[in-house]
């Protein structure tokens, strides 16, 4: 440590605090958090949901589609052409093949359009898809 000399001509030492050990624990903390936090995957658009009496809980849903009542596709918090919607559905199905599919249609949304998108998913290779519905 360097000594330094005060107006009396007293040394004294200079006092340093060392970090290191503070930020090593921030950094350990920060890791652990970031481990540890779920991300929760968003269609992109709010659907109100059909009621059912029979759903049952799907683990992994790797792909979540919404299908808005206009009949708009929204996969990944953006609104996608139907005829783009196949080679977005294999390219996410790639980064995760154990992943399944789960399509958010709207109460109001056709028949046709949920149709599409199953076509797709079948197409792409996915072969375990799931409609969500409203579970009261």
């Amino acid at each position: 440590m360097a000594r330094k000399h005060n107006s009396f001509g007293v040394d004294e030492e200079e006092s340093e605090i060392n970090l290191t050990p503070m930020l090593d624990v921030v950094f350990i903390m920060l890791i652990f958090f970031i481990v540890t936090a779920t991300f929760i995957k968003e269609a992109g658009i709010q659907v109100e949901r059909p009621d059912s009496i029979t759903a049952e809980t799907k683990d992994q849903a790797a792909i979540l589609i919404a299908i808005s009542a206009t009949d708009e596709i929204w996969i990944d918090r953006e609104e996608r052409d139907p005829r783009t919607v196949r080679g977005v559905i294999e390219r996410m199905h790639a980064e995760n093949p154990k992943g399944t599919i789960v399509i958010q249609a709207d109460e109001g949304s056709t028949h046709e359009t949920l149709v599409v998108v199953l076509e797709a998913a079948k197409a792409a290779g996915v072969e375990d898809v799931a409609i969500a519905s409203d579970n009261d």
